[in-house]
């Protein structure tokens, strides 16, 4: 069933500079194949349920493994029969701001 999430996934504990550990994240989730999209705050993923919930917790394990406190803030959006989401529902609204 298609789902977009929307991920944070931080260290806890590590200082006050958390570029390289949330790069470490990025990069997992980019190299997993699956749509998505990083903003400043969270990274979206598009793709079947249990597709996405493993790159979720790929992701979050790159940091948790190492032995980082780790930090998992995720919203989830399950609707079935639609897919490509993260593009569709920016469009619309735009379609109805223009």
């Amino acid at each position: 069933m298609n789902t977009l999430v929307a991920v944070a996934i931080a260290p806890v504990g590590v200082g006050d500079e958390l570029k390289e550990y949330v790069a470490d994240v990025v990069r997992v989730i980019r190299e997993s194949g699956l749509s998505c999209r990083t903003n400043s705050m969270f990274t979206e993923i598009e793709g079947e349920w249990d597709d996405v919930m493993r790159v979720v917790k790929d992701a979050t394990f790159v940091l948790a493994e190492r032995g980082i406190r780790t930090e998992v803030v995720l919203k989830a959006d399950i609707r079935p029969g639609f897919e490509n989401m993260m593009e569709r529902k920016v469009r619309v609204v735009d379609e109805l701001l223009a």
